[in-house]
């Protein structure tokens, strides 16, 4: 098999394997959260949901990479392409497995004081948008990278 179309298969699976993994991480710590806040107070739980489920997007944005790089894989592919894909696999899913799990954590404070009776959801949600900067900016270098193609 062509050595470039190995690297950009391992490039592929690392954009989904490590942004899933992220929002998976992320939205089990935001999760649990969630659930010691609404044992409290019930009334949160919209809030708390809505805060639980941000970190998701990660794993979204390695879908879209996939989705971007999985059209210059064929057999004729160079290995300069291979390997701007694996490079592009490993920027964005360093940077969204990461990013997930640091938002999760905002997210389960925010949740947490929630829970307690603060009044923080707005705050929490500007928060959280720290983290997710990354992953956007890792998503659109990956997309800047196509480009390179």
């Amino acid at each position: 098999m062509n050595i470039a179309v190995i690297l950009a298969g391992i490039g592929l699976g690392l954009m989904v394997g490590l942004s899933g993994t992220g929002s998976a991480i992320g939205l089990v710590i935001g999760g649990t959260s969630a659930i010691g806040a609404i044992k409290k107070k019930p009334e949160v739980f919209g809030s708390s949901l809505v805060l639980s489920a941000l970190p998701a997007t990660q794993g979204l944005y390695g879908f879209v990479c996939f989705i971007l790089f999985s059209g210059f894989v064929t057999p004729e592919m160079s290995v300069f392409q291979g390997a701007m894909t694996l490079g592009a696999g490993i920027a964005m899913g360093l940077a969204a497995l990461f990013s997930a799990i640091q938002q999760g954590k905002v997210c389960a404070a925010g949740i947490s004081a929630m829970g307690s009776g603060h009044d923080v959801f707005g705050n929490t949600f500007i928060l959280a948008v720290f983290p997710e900067f990354y992953a956007i900016l890792a998503l659109v270098v990956s997309i800047l990278i196509t480009g390179l193609m």
